[in-house]
C-alpha cells in the first residue's frame, strides 16, 4: 500500500532470513509506511472533535458517540487496540439475501450503539467508565455486486500482486466490522456481542483478527515492530475530502478500507545495521525524520541528491516509492496496528482508507519490484470493504444501500 502519504501540511538483513530467501515477496513493501499518519481526528466533520491523534485513547472519558454522519471507527482518534471480524451472508435468493442484509445491519447498528453508550447494559462493560468504543461496518465487493447495492462503482477486490501469499480463509468477506477501544477486555466482550447479533440475524463468521498499538505518550507517534515510527503524516481535512471520503452525493460520507495482514521478519530486519535499516525505510529510526529532512513532519524530498548524484532518500527506500508525488498527490488515511499471533507470526495489520482502492493498487504495483523492505515482509491476508456512511440516532447503518 501507499504508506508514505505526505505531510499533513499539504492538505513494521545482512543475514539472509527465511523471508529473504523467498524472492516471491515482491508485494510486501506497500504497507509498512515509515511515515504515514494516524491523525484521523482531523478528518471529522465537526460532529466529533479532537486534537491530532497518534496513539492512545483520548484524554476525556466520555463515551465516543456512535451516531453521526460518518462512522466513528474512521473519524475518532485511533484507539490502542483493535479487533476485526469478517462475516459471510449465505446465498439463497436476491430478495431473501437483501432482507437478511437489512436484518444484519440493523442488528449491528443496535449492538454497536448500545455498547458505545455511556452505560452499556452488559455488566462486563460496567464499572470502568465509558468503553470509549469506536467501530465501523463495511460491505465487501462481492456482496455488493451480488445484491446490486448502491456502492461506489469503483468498489472491487484487489488484483493479485507479485509475492502475495494470501490465506483465503483469513481474507475478504461479505461484511467487515472493525472494533477499536482502549483495552482488550472491551473488545473481547463487544466482539462476542457483535458475533452473536450478526449470527442471529443470518450472517456466518469468516475470520477475526486482533491488533494493538504500543504505549505511547500523547502527541507522539507510535512505532511498529520494526521499531520505526508509523503514523507520522496523514491527510488533513481538506486533503481527506479529496482523497479519503467519497465524492459529494450518496457516497460522500463513506470511504473504502483496504486491509492487509503483513507478516514481518522482525529478527531479520533487526540484523541489519542501523544505517541500512534507515536507508531501507527512508527515515531515521531514532526520531522518524526523513533522510532529507530535519524534523519528523518534514515532507520527504524524494528528489534531493547527494554531491555524488545519488538520492538522499535511496531509490529503493519505502518512503520514496510510496510518495504521493508519484501518484498525482493521492493520499490515504492510515490507521494500522501491530499483531502478534506467535513467535513466527508477528507483523502489521495495514488498515488504510481511501476514496478508491485503485489508489492502493497503483502504489503497491510501484513498490512490488523495488521496495527494500520486500525481503522482510509477507502479505498473508487481504480484504476490501466499502465503509458505510454513519447512522442517525433514529436510523440504521446501510440505509443508502437500497436507493
Amino acid at each position: 500500500m501507499p504508506t508514505e502519504q505526505g505531510n499533513a501540511q499539504d492538505p513494521p538483513r545482512p543475514a539472509a532470513t527465511g523471508f529473504g530467501r523467498r524472492r516471491a515477496l515482491l508485494a510486501a513493501g506497500a504497507v509498512l509506511a515509515a511515515g504515514a499518519g494516524a491523525a484521523a481526528d482531523e478528518l471529522a466533520r465537526g460532529d466529533r472533535t479532537a486534537g491530532r491523534a497518534t496513539s492512545g485513547a483520548p484524554p476525556t472519558e466520555a463515551a465516543i458517540p456512535f451516531h453521526g454522519a460518518r462512522q466513528a471507527g474512521v473519524t475518532a482518534p485511533q484507539q490502542p487496540a483493535t479487533h476485526l471480524l469478517s462475516f459471510n451472508l449465505p446465498r439463497t435468493s436476491g430478495a431473501t439475501d437483501r432482507k437478511a442484509l437489512r436484518n444484519v445491519l440493523g442488528a449491528l447498528t443496535s449492538t454497536l450503539a448500545t455498547a458505545a453508550a455511556d452505560a452499556p447494559p452488559d455488566p462486563r462493560l460496567q464499572g470502568g467508565g465509558a468503553t470509549r468504543l469506536t467501530s465501523l461496518v463495511g460491505i465487501g465487493p462481492a456482496l455488493a455486486a451480488r445484491l446490486d447495492l448502491n456502492v461506489p462503482a469503483s468498489l472491487a477486490e484487489l488484483p493479485p500482486f507479485p509475492g502475495d501469499r494470501l490465506d483465503p480463509r483469513r481474507s475478504n468477506g461479505d461484511l467487515l466490522v472493525q472494533l477499536c477501544a482502549a483495552d482488550r477486555w472491551t473488545l473481547t466482550v463487544v466482539a462476542e456481542l457483535v458475533g452473536r447479533a450478526a449470527h442471529t440475524a443470518g450472517a456466518v463468521p469468516r475470520w477475526t483478527q486482533s491488533g494493538f498499538l504500543p504505549h505511547t505518550a500523547p502527541g507522539t507517534t507510535p512505532r511498529n515492530l520494526f521499531g520505526s515510527k508509523d503514523g507520522t503524516a496523514n491527510p488533513d481535512h481538506a486533503a481527506a475530502e479529496q482523497w479519503v471520503w467519497g465524492p459529494p452525493g450518496a457516497h460522500g460520507d463513506g470511504t473504502v478500507l483496504v486491509y492487509r495482514r503483513i507478516r514481518m521478519d522482525v529478527t531479520g530486519f533487526a540484523a541489519l545495521s542501523e544505517g541500512r535499516r534507515d536507508r531501507a525505510i527512508g527515515r531515521r529510526a531514532h526520531d522518524g525524520v526523513a533522510l532529507s529532512g530535519t524534523s519528523e513532519h518534514d515532507e520527504p524530498d524524494i528528489y534531493a541528491k547527494n554531491p555524488d548524484g545519488s538520492y538522499v532518500i535511496p531509490a529503493t527506500a519505502h518512503v520514496r516509492l510510496a510518495s504521493p508525488r508519484f501518484d498525482g498527490g493521492a493520499r490515504m488515511l492510515r490507521r494500522s496496528y501491530s499483531y502478534d499471533d506467535g513467535p513466527t507470526d508477528r507483523g502489521l495489520l495495514f488498515c488504510a482508507f481511501m476514496r478508491d482502492s485503485a489508489q492502493f493498487t497503483r502504489v503497491q504495483n510501484r513498490l512490488a519490484g523495488r521496495d527494500a523492505l520486500t525481503p522482510f515482509l509477507q502479505h498473508r491476508a487481504s480484504a476490501v470493504a466499502y465503509v458505510l456512511p454513519g447512522a442517525t440516532s433514529a436510523g440504521t447503518l446501510g440505509e443508502q444501500l437500497w436507493t
